[in-house]
């Protein structure tokens, strides 16, 4: 029981991991909590069944199709919501009613074409799991883990040792001193937008591939991805690893003896105990009060 609880923790560490991290890359270039990711989760399965379905596209072109077209969907919101309120100087609290708006409308949107009905995009013959130490984990799960890891550690590497990444970073820092030196701030928020909702796009395929899909499959994933964030350091990727792997911890062992109900409660209760004693997160340094 204990490895298949600590499998079950990776695996959904591994989903919370890749939405933590397109929700953070998003959140420092725009300093607004961008809701809408949730519905990017949401289509990253959705595009991925109707591709599937309707054009009979192999699911790995399938995938990589629902890819581009999370991508494209998230510049589109971006040039046409959040740049047009960010050129009016529009409060933070404007851009996340406003990403509140585009989540409803495009749920709803989904539920309308595709219905309220369980979808999957699993396909073949459904079989056990490996036996890992005595922990059963089919090959989806094994692919959701390795691929959770690798983006991870490339988004790492992408950040860090990249021009393009370091750039990021720069206009996520100080967006007016980036323009000073040459930066394009509106370029890196759209870059920030393809990277941040591929990221969420991928956890929600997925998702998909493991337990299925319905239209509001996105608002959990996102709120996990977002706590994960907070407990973790938004801008610490070690940080943002130890968070998801924390939650995905505290969601299965500590449901343990008292079901699987709590698991929601006990999310929050680890963020409400982050944000009263440390709010900067797991790696998160505290802000030092200027003095005159």
């Amino acid at each position: 029981m204990f490895y298949q609880l600590l499998a079950n923790s990776f695996i959904s560490a591994s989903t919370i991991l890749l939405v933590a991290l397109g929700f953070a890359i998003i959140y420092r270039c725009g300093r607004f909590f961008n809701f809408s990711l949730g519905v990017i989760v949401t289509l990253g399965a959705y595009l991925t069944f109707a591709f599937q379905k309707f054009s009979a596209t192999a699911l790995i072109w399938s995938i990589l199709a629902s890819i581009m077209g999370i991508a494209i969907m998230g510049v589109v919101i971006e040039l046409s919501v959040y740049k047009q309120l960010r050129i009016k100087r529009a409060d933070p609290l404007v851009l996340f009613l406003a990403s509140l708006g585009v989540y409803v409308t495009l749920q709803n949107l989904i539920s309308l074409i595709f219905g309220d009905d369980t979808k999957s995009i699993r396909s073949g013959i459904v079989t056990d799991g490996t036996k890992i130490l005595g922990a059963s984990i089919t090959p989806i799960q094994l692919v959701t883990i390795g691929t959770s890891a690798l983006l991870a550690i490339s988004t790492a590497i992408y950040l860090k040792r990249t021009r393009a990444g370091l750039a990021l970073i720069a206009v996520a820092n100080d967006p007016e001193l980036a323009n000073v030196i040459g930066l394009e701030s509106d370029r890196i928020y759209l870059w920030a937008t393809v990277l941040g909702s591929s990221l969420a796009g991928v956890a929600g395929i997925l998702i998909a591939l493991d337990t299925d899909m319905t239209p509001t499959m996105g608002l959990q994933a996102l709120m996990m991805g977002i706590v994960a964030v907070i407990i973790g350091g938004v801008n610490s990727i070690p940080g943002i690893v130890l968070g998801a792997l924390l939650l995905g911890m505290a969601r299965h062992f500590g449901v343990w003896e008292i079901g699987s109900q709590w698991q929601d409660a006990i999310t929050f209760l680890i963020l409400l105990i982050f944000l009263l004693f440390r709010p900067q997160g797991f790696l998160g340094k505290k802000m030092k009060k200027a003095t005159v």
